[in-house]
């Protein structure tokens, strides 16, 4: 492969449970007996940083998913990230926080600290989280409307981001001999007073090292795209083709300049979960061995809720009925209900094969094959403009995030598709980001 004339290629890598495959805490290379233990995180945010990567991720889910799978239990991924920021130097630590089931303030201050005692290493991936079950947890009958979600996102940030701005960069004076601790007059009340929203400020934590942690979006619809295009800096999306892939690539990079943003200051990242073996055949049976551990009525129940109609009664073996606007009827995340339809349609999947592949990687990018052609199909979507790097969601942890640092990162190292050191500290240099001045998201506002 010849030279890229891109610049190099971003990775993270997605740690979630045991693994994204569904079943993958089942597999007996999993390390499920250890997802609760901090010397288990310990391991593989090391193993991540040696391999160079940008940063790792957790999500966050406010409900319990099921006894009957690891998605049962998850950890405060704040609280996991500060642990593993004292163990490790360079990689970024980064984490969802639902802006429905949150207060700005709060918000604010944890990613404040978090970036603080990590030297700018944190970044803030925003949701609106999914399911009225998590409405349920916080004290409400009903989880808000899909758009409306949005809406009180974007008021949410507007907080959030002014109280990381009530501090000016160089208030902190802590003159012993004056007395003087902090210059008042660089403090400031953010007195943001909202629809949905109101704090006073100014922030008990001083202004972020990095300005702002890094902000990242996953949203891929219509208003998921607006709100990133308006204040995201990094997209995790769901892309299963290459032509998918440079659609929304161009979709939203030409959103940008209506805020007054150069296609660089957002990085757009798929998920990609890579199922590797020496040779294709091993890779196809490490597959199949992954696909039988799944229960068709696992398959036909995640359907059902993903698509709210339920599949129970009908065929397994058979193709997907008909559903009358399932994208439309979705109060969730409904680029992913879209992206279902349109896998179902265009491969002609049965009910159970197409369950099965969504809890594969939930329906993100599964590849299946050996490392060189994976460090082929990655070069070519950054190349072709389908991406600026992937977010790596292994199968089934910690074995698989080990084979894609030691076998598909050095590839790319050769190709000069991916950096052989860190050439900075912080997340945003990592990520090639600016540090946002005070002020940054309104003046972006303004624009729009």
């Amino acid at each position: 492969m010849a030279i890229q004339s891109r610049g190099q290629l971003h990775l993270g890598a997605f740690l979630y449970f045991t693994g994204h495959h569904h079943a993958g805490w089942r597999h007996p290379n999993s390390g499920v007996e250890q997802m609760f233990d901090i010397d288990n995180y310990v391991r593989m945010a090391k193993k991540a940083e040696s391999g160079k990567l940008d940063m790792i991720f957790f999500a966050d889910l406010l409900h319990l998913i099921y006894p009957g799978a690891a998605a049962a239990g998850m950890m405060d991924p704040i609280a996991l990230l500060s642990a593993l920021s004292m163990v490790t130097d360079k990689i970024g630590l980064t984490a969802t926080m639902s802006t429905t089931y949150n207060e700005p303030y709060n918000t604010a201050r944890k990613f404040a600290t978090l970036d603080r005692i990590s030297g700018g290493r944190a970044g803030w991936n925003i949701v609106t989280s999914q399911t009225d079950a998590e409405a349920l947890n916080y004290g409400r009958d009903k989880h808000p409307e899909h758009g409306l979600r949005y809406e009180m996102a974007q008021e949410f940030v507007d907080v959030v981001t002014g109280l990381w701005d009530s501090w000016e960069d160089d208030a902190l004076v802590m003159d012993r001999e004056s007395g003087v601790f902090a210059d008042t007059s660089k403090l400031h009340a953010s007195d943001f007073r909202g629809k949905w929203h109101f704090s006073r400020g100014p922030l008990n934590v001083p202004r972020p090292p990095q300005g702002y942690p890094v902000l990242i979006q996953a949203g891929s619809s219509e208003p998921g795209q607006n709100f990133a295009a308006r204040i995201g800096e990094v997209i995790f999306t769901a892309q299963p083709t290459l032509a998918s892939a440079q659609a929304f690539y161009k979709s939203v990079k030409a959103k940008l300049a209506a805020y007054g943003r150069s296609e660089d200051s957002l990085k757009i990242m798929p998920g990609l979960s890579p199922i590797l073996g020496s040779t294709e055949d091993e890779a196809r049976r490490k597959e199949r061995e992954l696909l039988d551990l799944i229960r068709p009525e696992e398959a036909t129940g995640f359907l059902s809720a993903m698509l709210q109609f339920d599949l129970i009664g009908y065929p397994v073996d058979g193709p997907l009925p008909e559903i009358p606007d399932p994208v439309g009827m979705s109060n969730g995340m409904k680029s992913r209900v879209q992206l279902i339809m349109d896998l179902a349609h265009s491969e002609n999947l049965s009910v159970l094969e197409l369950g099965r592949r969504l809890l594969g990687a939930r329906g993100h990018l599964q590849f299946v094959g050996t490392p060189e052609r994976l460090a082929d199909m990655i070069g070519e979507w950054f190349l072709q403009y389908g991406c600026d790097g992937f977010n790596i969601m292994p199968p089934v942890l910690p074995g698989d995030l080990d084979d894609f640092v030691d076998h598909v990162v050095p590839i790319l190292q050769r190709r000069g598709l991916f950096r052989n050191e860190y050439e900075g500290s912080t997340l945003r240099e990592h990520l090639g980001l600016p540090r946002p001045a005070i002020g940054h998201f309104k003046s972006a506002a303004a624009q729009a």
